[in-house]
């Protein structure tokens, strides 16, 4: 059983770029587009691209503010690579990701910071997210574009 939908992918100092840009000769990255489920609603056109992008913005700041949890203490230092803080330590790094995310989620508004959470961050399914919710089924996806609509107005991508 194959669940990889690999596409290739030009490496920018922002990240993985789609098609469609200006292409230039560098780097290049090969990505599994239904590693994530936002990947996957992507992938299969249920996300426009702005919509995408937004869930990738927000889980990006997740993941710089290391909010995931963990188990034991944690000594790697933080190092995030290319985050545009440059003259920033890292912890201000981190601050400044907790922030933006805080502030994504606030523009969300009350309700929609679950699906959020639980889609981009956590990498739950739809299905999973509207069970463990006590949500209709089929609801998640409309519920997870008006969040993500929201979020790509807080992040200003249009």
């Amino acid at each position: 059983m194959n669940n990889r939908k690999l596409a290739e992918r030009e490496l920018t100092k922002e990240g993985p770029r789609r098609k469609g840009g200006t292409p230039r000769r560098g780097r290049s990255v090969t990505v599994n587009l239904a590693e994530s489920p936002l990947g996957w609603l992507h992938a299969h056109g249920h996300l426009e691209d702005r919509l995408f992008d937004a869930g990738e913005r927000l889980r990006a700041d997740y993941e710089r503010a290391q909010l995931a949890p963990s188990v034991t203490m944690r000594w790697d230092p933080v190092r995030v690579k290319g985050s545009g803080g440059e003259g920033l330590t890292p912890g201000e790094r981190q601050i400044a990701a907790r922030q933006r995310f805080d502030g994504a989620l606030r523009q969300a508004g009350r309700g929609l910071e679950d699906i959020l959470w639980r889609v981009v961050c956590a990498g739950e399914t739809l299905p999973v997210a509207e069970k463990a919710l006590a949500w209709p089924a089929r609801s998640g996806k409309l519920v997870l574009k008006l969040a993500l609509d929201r979020v790509a107005d807080f992040y200003r991508i249009t």
